[in-house]
């Protein structure tokens, strides 16, 4: 069997439908109760609901064969996995966001608080800019507004938590999305079993 590790949520529910729409249903997500494990014999999969910022570590090591999760963490932790196709789920951006009339001094250090420092440190590197990053777990967008950072590294989806706190866009650093990764041991030893449903998948998507 193929044990499939799946974002807990909305997104987790939407690519459940896909795969079943290509002959790897699992059971109904919604009427789980607190089971964390479906599996389908007759289809060959076991699917693992996980929070998921953990669904990467789960390949990676090998307790899952493969995995959906957002190309935002493959970025910023850089798991050492497959990436085998962008499902075109979840579909965002990693932006640098702040006041709407900020301007940069290049002559100051720019403070950048984010959750996805990795990410931000190697942008900022890329455009030679120095910078100061403070990394925050959660409600990013208070740092430019009581003065803790001068702008933030976040995803932005619809834009309107920046607008309600009179924040905007100031530069787009990616495309984000749900991408299928592998285990690299997995793909080496079930590549046929894997392939397939990458395939599968593949000709839906397109």
């Amino acid at each position: 069997m193929l044990n499939i590790a799946l974002p807990k949520g909305r997104l987790g529910e939407k690519v459940h439908d896909l795969l079943a729409s290509v002959g790897y249903a699992g059971g109904d997500l919604s009427d789980m109760g607190r089971r964390l494990v479906i599996e389908n014999e007759s289809a060959g999969v076991r699917y693992f609901l996980v929070k998921p910022s953990d669904v990467a570590i789960y390949v990676e090591h090998g307790a899952a064969n493969i995995g959906i999760v957002g190309k935002d963490i493959l970025e910023e932790d850089r798991p050492d996995v497959y990436e085998l196709l962008d499902l075109k789920l979840g579909r965002c951006r990693m932006c640098v966001a702040g006041p709407r009339d900020f301007t940069d001094d290049g002559s100051k250090v720019l403070r950048v608080a984010s959750k996805f420092t990795n990410i931000a440190s190697r942008y900022y590197t890329s455009i030679g800019r120095e910078v100061d990053i403070i990394k925050l777990n959660g409600s990013i967008e208070l740092a430019p507004l009581l003065g803790l950072s001068d702008v933030i590294v976040d995803i932005v989806e619809s834009g309107n938590t920046l607008r309600e706190n009179d924040l905007a866009v100031l530069e787009e650093i990616m495309p984000i999305s749900a991408r299928l990764i592998a285990n690299k041991v997995s793909y080496q030893f079930q590549s046929q079993e894997i392939c397939t449903l990458r395939d599968r998948l593949s000709e839906v998507i397109a």
